[in-house]
């Protein structure tokens, strides 16, 4: 494909490369191949989320150039939405907390974001947390009258991602599975209803830390999975949309982060481990000529502080 020119940053997000990773094929099962979304403007699937959700807003009169916009985040969603607010002309406050890592958090105040720390015993995180960053969002909401994006119940992204699925169809129109970890829920979902509307028999497989089982048996826990903070019942989540979901361990999600680095050359996040983890279960039960298709979720140049590719797997916060 020849390469393309760009009017602005924003166009450059979506078009990413479908990836085969040969490495990690069982033998005689089926090939797994992931959309690489390190390939976005900031490294991260989110710019598909952030840039739906702002233009939405926009298109309704929610918002104009020079609005403020306020979220809680754990780095990436806040990173994508500091990249797109800079773009579009919104000041950006983002609430996170201090054990976020380093690299995210410079990321986003390199967008130009204006970062609000709230302060964790001894830098990690702890039950409650979730409730706390959302709480002070909400309070900057009202102080400010910033427009609050609330991606964890904020539909408007389904759009972006249902675009992402049609991609997924086009270059590879004869998938047979669709693999994805469940953070907000979003990217699956809105997938899953590009792939039903074309009428494919394709089969939606949803993934989920097995230290956090939500979604098989309604309870939480602490995980080392970056992206992943279902909290509650998910209200972007219809069990309707997916045939199955798959419970990982973090400990297998990371090794594949390291197996993926080794033999393919790829430095990924552990929700990409996680996806590839529970594909590589599917392909082993499908015949040769099937393919499973999931989804690289972002670059892990954002994760080398955590030790991810050290050994060491307490990653330090798991908020989208």
């Amino acid at each position: 494909m020849p390469a393309q020119n760009y009017p602005n940053t924003l166009a450059a997000i979506g078009e990413t490369p479908m990836i085969d990773l040969p490495s990690l094929r069982p033998e005689e099962g089926a090939s797994v191949s992931v959309k690489w979304e390190g390939a976005n403007p900031t490294g991260s699937l989110k710019d598909r989320m952030a840039l739906a959700m702002i233009e939405a807003a926009r298109e309704r009169g929610d918002i104009a150039s020079g609005d403020p916009i306020v979220e809680f985040t754990g780095g990436s969603t806040g990173t994508s939405l500091a990249f797109v607010c800079a773009v579009l002309d919104h000041p950006f406050h983002v609430v996170t907390a201090d054990c976020v890592a380093d690299e995210k958090i410079a990321s986003m105040q390199a967008l130009g974001a204006e970062v609000e720390l709230l302060e964790t015993p001894n830098g990690t995180t702890y039950d409650g947390l979730f409730d706390d960053l959302r709480e002070r969002a909400l309070t900057v909401r009202d102080q400010t009258g910033a427009y609050f994006t609330n991606q964890f119940e904020n539909d408007d992204q389904l759009d972006g991602y249902e675009a992402f699925g049609e991609e997924i169809l086009d270059q590879c129109p004869d998938v047979d599975e669709f693999v994805m970890i469940a953070g907000t829920g979003g990217c699956a979902m809105g997938t899953a209803r590009a792939l039903r509307a074309a009428d494919t028999e394709v089969r939606i497989s949803v993934v989920e830390p097995a230290e956090s089982p939500v979604l098989t048996e309604g309870t939480t826990g602490e995980h080392s999975v970056q992206g992943t903070a279902i909290v509650g019942s998910p209200p972007l989540v219809d069990d309707d949309a997916y045939d199955q979901v798959y419970t990982i361990p973090n400990a297998e999600g990371i090794e594949y982060v390291r197996e993926i680095a080794r033999q393919e050359g790829m430095l990924v996040g552990t929700s990409t481990g996680m996806n590839v983890a529970a594909a590589r279960r599917i392909a082993a039960t499908r015949d040769p000529d099937a393919t499973v298709v999931t989804v690289a979720c972002d670059t892990g140049l954002k994760y080398l502080s955590d030790g991810l590719y050290e050994g060491v797997e307490e990653s330090t916060f798991c908020l989208s």
